[in-house]
């Protein structure tokens, strides 16, 4: 058979010449951008050769520092497509994280928004590997010093790019971790993963992505690239709507409203928003065949909400900046009965082709497949990291399989169910309690916004679950009511007596509930914490 490397500038080609009037549609404040694929495409081979002549060569990291926009896209294509490494940086990291991440990485150059230019100019002058920053559209880039315009990069060269035969398994882009647990640690994704990758986003037992979609590309393209949804839309010739920096629910209502997008991707906090926006608003998601939401666990009561309230089957997936990151999709089984469907969906997911999982004990043996046992689960796959940039760090990565620090049961049909981190999990009197199968129960309450646990020392038990409660609007639920309503969904040991009320609670820069800072709020005595007397459910 014949060979040939599996490269980005092949995904570029073929969406190009096969879906070439396929659009990219960018939301603005007041209207849309569009552009074809090919447009797309042509533009990614006029900024390749911009950066040819600013000094960019092989194996140089560009960085970007944008939102989900056209501008992007073409960086995501031609960036990796010329033999360079497109670098994501993540807008939300501190101050600290970010002049890290861009001189660990050694950036080259940087493509910078120009709404975001004021923030990046805060970290500027730290940034000793930058040679040269690329502003795209309007913005105060005052603080930058001396930069170049991207739309004039690109118009001042022509269209067309021999692009090279590069290795597959050249590096062809990396991300950061979110840095919850020390730095940011740099993940490598090559050519040949990210291809591999992209192809399975479109199979029927992934994503499903074909031509007759429009996939509003809501998880930020900083993040994990964007769960690789650019490329399988270039893949399979779905259009692409980019909601730019409108991520809030009431412009992505009116971006759905007007795009009538078939199908979306985000964090389990966007879809609560749209959710909650639409207890006094009109919303209307009649367009969506699916959505798919990841990054986070995902509530029941948020899966029920969407098919009760909109008619609309969400389906959850897992994964991590070091599996690229899809690695279960929750598809339920063939073969059950229509009110088993739920209860399937609630798991984590169905482990994808091409990837293995297993749980292994705290001694690194592994354990049944019977959805039983509780272990940590590893994974392995061409798709998944086996260090991270410039760091071994062999305790996360060991005999070919990565420690994911997720815990929870697998059973033989390659179902997982993710229990909690092995940072989070509450250690009470010898028994485990999972914070966020207990979080999830009480999202499950009315009048309940959103909600945390954390584990806070306790003299008897070492220790036991805070909730951390954001009230609905103009509700106030009392915390007896809700350790009435969890005595009947979970085990009693599980049962919180530490209650707190907050207007909002902490995320990380990828949408998760931030508990360090949350338990460092409660250590220094932040909150204030009301007791429920649990003598009456004991028994």
């Amino acid at each position: 058979m014949q060979g040939g490397p599996l490269l980005i500038s092949g995904i570029l080609r073929y969406g190009q010449y096969v879906y070439g009037d396929s659009e990219v549609v960018t939301a603005q404040a007041n209207g849309y951008r569009r552009a074809t694929f090919f447009e797309v495409a042509s533009r990614a081979e006029q900024l390749a050769k911009a950066l040819r002549r600013l000094g960019v060569g092989d194996d140089d990291r560009v960085g970007t520092f944008a939102w989900n926009e056209q501008e992007h896209l073409e960086a995501y294509l031609g960036v990796p497509s010329m033999g360079a490494v497109l670098h994501t940086l993540n807008v939300r990291l501190s101050h600290d994280q970010l002049a890290y991440v861009v001189n660990h990485a050694e950036d080259k150059v940087v493509i910078v928004d120009g709404s975001l230019a004021p923030l990046f100019a805060r970290v500027r002058e730290e940034c000793k590997t930058v040679e040269h920053v690329i502003v795209v559209g309007d913005g105060d880039d005052s603080g930058l010093g001396k930069v170049l315009s991207y739309d004039e990069l690109v118009a001042a060269e022509s269209p067309g790019y021999d692009w090279p035969a590069l290795d597959e398994n050249q590096a062809a882009a990396m991300c950061y971790t979110s840095g919850t647990t020390g730095r940011p640690k740099g993940v490598v994704y090559s050519h040949r993963s990210t291809w591999l990758h992209s192809f399975g986003g479109m199979a029927a037992g992934g994503v499903g992505v074909t031509e007759h979609d429009r996939v509003l590309v809501i998880v930020p393209m900083f993040h994990v690239n964007a769960w690789v949804m650019p490329y399988v839309g270039f893949f399979s010739g779905a259009d692409l709507v980019m909601p730019e920096r409108f991520m809030k629910a009431e412009p992505l209502c009116r971006i759905i409203r007007d795009q009538r997008p078939t199908l979306s991707i985000g964090v389990p906090t966007i879809w609560n928003d749209v959710l909650n926006y639409a207890k006094t608003h009109d919303v209307d998601l009649s367009s969506f065949r699916r959505l798919h939401v990841g990054g986070a666990a995902v509530p029941r009561a948020l899966l029920e909400a969407y098919e009760e309230r909109f008619g609309v089957r969400m389906i959850q997936g897992w994964g991590m900046t070091e599996t690229s990151p899809v690695c279960s999709l929750g598809f339920p089984p063939k073969g059950i009965a229509p009110e088993e469907d739920m209860d399937w969906r609630t798991k984590t997911g169905r482990v994808v082709p091409g990837v293995e999982i297993r749980i292994v004990d705290n001694q690194g043996r592994v354990l049944p497949t019977d959805g039983v046992c509780v272990g940590e689960f590893e994974v392995r796959g061409p798709w998944v990291a086996t260090s991270y940039y410039k760091e071994p760090s062999t305790e996360r990565f060991h005999d070919g399989w990565l420690r994911t620090g997720d815990l929870g049961t697998l059973d033989a049909k390659g179902f997982m169910q993710i229990s909690d981190r092995t940072k989070d999990v509450i250690k009470s009197g010898g028994e485990w309690i999972s914070s966020v199968e207990l979080e999830n129960e009480v999202m499950g309450y009315p009048g309940v916004f959103e909600a945390a646990v954390i584990g806070v020392p306790d003299a008897r038990w070492s220790e036991r679950p805070l909730v951390a409660v954001v009230p609905a609007d103009g509700v106030r639920p009392e915390p007896a009511d809700m350790v009435a309503f969890l005595a009947e969904r979970v085990p009693r040991w599980w049962l919180p007596e530490r209650w707190t009320f907050v207007e909002e609670l902490p995320k990380t820069s990828v949408g998760k509930f931030d508990k360090k800072l949350l338990r460092e709020r409660a250590a220094e005595g932040a909150f204030e914490v009301q007791q429920v007397d649990l003598s009456s459910h004991l028994g």
